[in-house]
């Protein structure tokens, strides 16, 4: 078992962290909230950002383990920044939008959407940097 978790652990890691912050994500609004709401174990944003987590675990894995001089270090490690950039960036901005749009049409009496679109798209800085933290964190120890 521990070889295969070895061998395989580029796979494992990354999708048992994002996993898990889903899983905190569901718990934590259940809690805190007094919803329990499973579209958001499969939802985009919140508190952290699992995607920040699973990209820069999997960068963080292939620099300890391949080296950070590495082509493959490389393409893992600007895919991360991407990745962030976007999730606090452009969905970010995307969720903004949304919460407008919504308001519009909950005030107006000439519209109406049979669902309001999705508004906890995107992250602030903090949860992506809190996310990428513990990528970090979890990339170094295993």
């Amino acid at each position: 078992m521990i070889e295969f978790i070895k061998q395989y652990i580029y796979l494992i890691l990354p999708a048992c962290l994002w996993f898990g912050i889903q899983l905190f994500k569901v718990l934590y609004e259940y809690f805190h909230e007094g919803k329990l709401d499973l579209k958001r174990f499969m939802g985009a944003g919140g508190m952290p950002s699992s995607h920040s987590a699973v990209v820069v675990s999997l960068a963080t894995l292939i620099g300890k383990h391949i080296g950070i001089d590495s082509p493959l270090f490389a393409l893992s490690a600007i895919f991360a920044f991407i990745t962030m950039y976007d999730a606090a960036g452009v969905r970010r901005a995307v969720g903004e939008q949304a919460h407008i749009l919504n308001e519009v049409v909950k005030k107006s009496k000439n519209m109406s959407l049979e669902e309001f679109l999705q508004e906890k798209t995107g992250h602030t800085p903090f949860q992506v940097a809190t996310g990428a933290l513990i990528g970090l964190i979890f990339g170094l120890i295993f």
